[in-house]
């Protein structure tokens, strides 16, 4: 188990938490034990594949990715998936790489999309009395 370098980073988004196991591989990921070319849904997927394609495959050859995943709906799932994948690489680089290769993956991340590195704080406002939302009244009438 020691003996090949691997990493844990987490991935984000609403109550989905996405966990990417990544260690030294021949380039396999997959999420729930499925292979990355199966995720559901289909329209998606391409959410899914982002990382890889921005920084190519290559980067991700010497790498095998196992990503576990709860909570939250279906796209939370997928953006949680993404950046568990973009956030395992970044931080095997780190440690089993150089600063150099790591510092311009990042900053490709950082210019395409933020939330790949960057959990999204935002979470759902709770309903109040006197509304049948979190922001909207029951209607007022005078007589």
């Amino acid at each position: 188990m020691s003996a090949v370098g691997s990493v844990q980073s987490f991935g984000r988004k609403k109550t989905a938490v996405a966990v990417a196991y990544c260690k030294a591989g021949r380039g396999l990921i997959k999420i729930n034990g499925c292979p990355i070319e199966l995720v559901e849904p289909e329209i998606l997927r391409y959410k899914v594949y982002e990382p890889i394609l921005l920084l190519g495959r290559q980067r991700f050859a010497g790498v095998d990715m196992r990503v576990r995943v709860k909570g939250g709906g279906h796209v939370s799932q997928i953006y949680a998936i993404r950046q568990a994948i973009a956030k395992s690489l970044v931080a095997y680089y780190q440690k089993y790489v150089d600063e150099q290769t790591k510092k311009e993956i990042k900053d490709i991340l950082l210019t395409y999309d933020r939330t790949l590195l960057v959990a999204d704080p935002r979470r759902c406002e709770p309903k109040k009395f006197g509304g049948r939302g979190a922001r909207a009244r029951y209607q007022k009438s005078y007589r």
